[in-house]
């Protein structure tokens, strides 16, 4: 059967009866993007018209979307997978829970549902039941296609964990509040947000205010050059909370410290905490109260176990581990580049002082590229003799010399350092001899039928030559491990290394321009498994253009 880019999931089955695992793997075979899923236990869609109704909001349902998340992520990590929540509300004095349809972010392209048909022959009716239902509660074209899963039994282990309920929990009501509020990160939505933002929109019965944070706040966060903008962070929230409860008010502030606005609005009844961020919760109830503020429930949720977790991440589903796996692969296409030949390949690899720029280039070299160590070049057109040798002296003077005629680079630093004209009059004459070199040994390589040749250049960006390759590659660590590397490679005190990382490009700069993004902040074995990763995934994208062309 066709794929389909976005589907609604109607599930049917009692909260009991109902296996997820199962569902959630016969769904993904038919959708490839954005799953949404219409909880309502015991619908009939064999017995003519059904009509949505409203479903109080229950503990046993908030468990149960818990646990859809979290195999979610273990079976169908693919998909964005959003649970819809118009409908779960207290009975109110209206018609329905849904006066009109609902138009969703992503059109619905296909109808899903774990309805149990009893009789073969009432095949067609229920499908056309499940179509008449879905079109009461959302925007959708009218005639989708319609799916009756059959999914596969359940595994052991899934069996075993269908029923996790607590056996009180059934049916009691959960206590609800006008005004919730969190706080995170929210880098790349993955089940455990949408667990905590499902739970709290369950429990706001108003508004929902989100902390997201800001600046200062990510600095200690594991791969934080990897996290995405602020302003795409809240866009995405913005999207997913639209879907999930479109009548709630939703507030997204910047966060800029650890407590933010939750101990100064006077409104707020409740804050949603896990066990990791429990003591925060306590730490905003004891401001509150210094600032005559009455203390708020604190709603504590589970952590989700990440089944998928290596041995550097986190058990917990986590943003961190996910930015961790998207290192090596590629994160933005390459551009356009008719003026190069396409053998060989070739790689542009920058990186700040101590970032491990090096040992990822020898890692390159021992797969089979070509290594142009941009360094040992610049050294070689200082040479006597070389390249820039004579201009070089021309413009700084002969007091730049050592004794044996050869330029004494620390003498040619201190020219140098910290003014701008002077450093780009030695850029001008140095950088285009280097590039002239880079070339000779890329055609060199192109006739000894090399495939692949990394460029191994600290300063790739500023000089420009990114021209030269078909894809830039950056190694990036935090600034206080890159201090720590430098002071103990090189001897220097913290500050000194400090005003050299200063006096290069950020991160920030060369993660504008990355394609491929690469650390090696770990063991040397995770950075061999990374930079494996990478060059086979290199593999298949080379792979892919040949055909192309």
């Amino acid at each position: 059967m066709s794929m389909f880019s976005t589907g609604i999931l109607v599930l049917t089955s009692p909260l009991h009866a109902l296996r997820i695992a199962p569902v959630l793997r016969s769904a993904a075979q038919l959708v490839e993007r954005t799953l949404y899923v219409h909880l309502h236990p015991g619908l009939n869609l064999g017995g003519g018209q059904a009509r949505p109704v409203f479903i109080p909001p229950a503990v046993d349902l908030c468990s149960l979307i818990t646990r859809l998340y979290s195999k979610a992520a273990d079976v169908c990590a693919h998909l964005d997978v959003r649970v819809l929540l118009t409908h779960i509300h207290p009975p109110a004095g209206i018609a329905g829970p849904f006066p009109t349809p609902q138009f969703l972010s992503h059109s619905p392209e296909v109808l899903l549902t774990d309805f149990a048909l009893q009789d073969p022959a009432q095949s067609h009716q229920v499908m056309q039941c499940l179509q008449g239902y879905a079109g009461r509660c959302y925007a959708c074209q009218p005639g989708l296609p319609s799916v009756l899963l059959r999914p596969q039994p359940a595994t052991q282990h899934e069996e075993s964990e269908a029923g996790l309920k607590e056996p009180e929990e059934e049916g009691q009501l959960l206590e609800t509040y006008p005004d919730v509020v969190v706080g995170g990160t929210f880098d790349r939505l993955h089940g455990a947000h949408k667990t905590l933002l499902n739970v709290s929109c369950l429990l706001a019965t108003r508004r929902f205010l989100i902390g997201v944070c800001d600046q200062g706040m990510l600095k200690k966060k594991v791969l934080k050059e990897l996290i995405q903008p602020y302003e795409l962070r809240v866009e995405k929230l913005q999207e997913f909370l639209r879907d999930v409860k479109p009548s709630l008010q939703v507030e997204i502030v910047p966060l800029g410290d650890p407590l933010g606005v939750s101990v100064v609005d006077p409104l707020l009844r409740c804050i949603v905490v896990s066990e990791e961020t429990r003591r925060g919760g306590e730490a905003v109830n004891r401001k509150r109260i210094e600032n005559g503020l009455p203390a708020l429930v604190l709603h504590e949720i589970q952590l989700l176990k990440d089944a998928h977790h290596s041995e550097t991440e986190e058990e917990k589903i986590s943003s961190s581990s996910l930015r961790s796996r998207l290192l090596g692969t590629l994160l933005i296409p390459p551009k356009d580049t008719p003026h190069l030949p396409l053998q060989p390949y070739v790689i542009g690899l920058t990186g700040g002082s101590g970032s491990g720029k090096s040992s990822v280039a020898t890692r390159l070299e021992d797969l089979g590229a070509v290594r142009i160590d941009c360094d040992k070049l610049g050294h070689q057109v200082y040479e006597p003799g070389g390249a820039a040798y004579q201009r070089v002296v021309e413009e700084f003077g002969a007091d730049v010399l050592n004794e044996d005629k050869s330029i004494n680079r620390r003498a040619l630093g201190k020219k140098v350092f910290g003014k701008q004209e002077r450093l780009k009059a030695l850029t001008d004459i140095v950088w285009p001899e280097i590039a002239l070199l880079v070339k000779n040994i890329i055609s060199q390589a192109r006739e000894q039928g090399k495939d692949v040749c990394v460029v191994d250049a600290a300063v790739l960006l500023e000089a420009g030559w990114t021209d030269l390759v078909h894809e830039v590659w950056v190694t990036v660590i935090p600034e206080d491990e890159a201090v720590s590397r430098i002071t103990e490679r090189d001897g220097v005190a913290a500050e000194d290394a400090q005003r050299r990382l200063q006096s290069q490009g950020s991160n920030a700069q060369r993660l504008e321009h990355a394609n491929v993004v690469l650390s090696t902040l770990w063991e040397p074995d995770v950075t061999r498994k990374q930079v494996l990763k990478a060059w086979n995934l290199l593999q298949k994208r080379m792979q892919q253009r040949r055909v192309e062309k």
